[in-house]
C-alpha cells in the first residue's frame, strides 16, 4: 500500500510549486531523503521541476518521474503561500521547502506545519 505525499517549494517570488509522490511518503523515507539530499532552494526546485513521481531517491537522476513512463509533466502552481495553503493537494504527508527549511504537515504532525528536523527527531 502506498504512503502518498506531496513535495512543494516556495520560490523567491513567493509563488509555490507542488508535485505528488506515490510511494514511501512517510518521514523515515521521503522526509529523511528531502532533509539529507535536497536541503537548499536550488535542489528543492530541481526536484520539483521533474513533476509528479512514483518514488523519491537521494540521487535526482534515480527519482522515478511520471514523465519517464510517458505521462505529461504535471506541476501544480500557486500564486502565493496563501493560495497554496487554501488549494494545495493534501496527502498523508506534505512537505514544503519554505524560507530555508523543509516543513511537514500530515498525520504524524497533528495537521500542523512543523520543521521537518523536529518531526524527524520523534519519528
Amino acid at each position: 500500500m502506498a504512503t502518498r505525499s506531496t513535495i512543494a517549494v516556495r520560490h523567491a517570488d513567493n509563488t509555490v510549486s507542488q508535485i505528488y509522490c506515490h510511494w514511501d511518503g512517510y518521514l523515515e523515507h521521503n522526509g529523511k531523503i528531502l532533509q539529507s539530499h535536497y536541503n537548499s532552494l536550488e535542489l528543492a526546485e530541481a526536484l520539483v521541476a521533474g513533476g509528479d513521481m512514483s518514488t523519491l531517491d537521494g540521487d535526482l537522476s534515480k527519482c522515478e518521474y511520471y514523465t519517464q513512463r510517458g505521462d505529461e509533466l504535471r506541476i501544480r502552481k500557486f500564486s502565493s503561500i496563501g493560495d497554496y495553503s487554501r488549494n494545495r493537494q493534501d496527502e498523508e504527508y506534505n512537505y514544503l521547502w519554505d524560507l530555508g527549511q523543509w516543513k511537514v504537515i500530515g498525520y504524524a504532525t497533528d495537521e500542523q506545519w512543523i520543521p521537518l528536523t523536529k518531526a524527524l527527531e520523534v519519528a
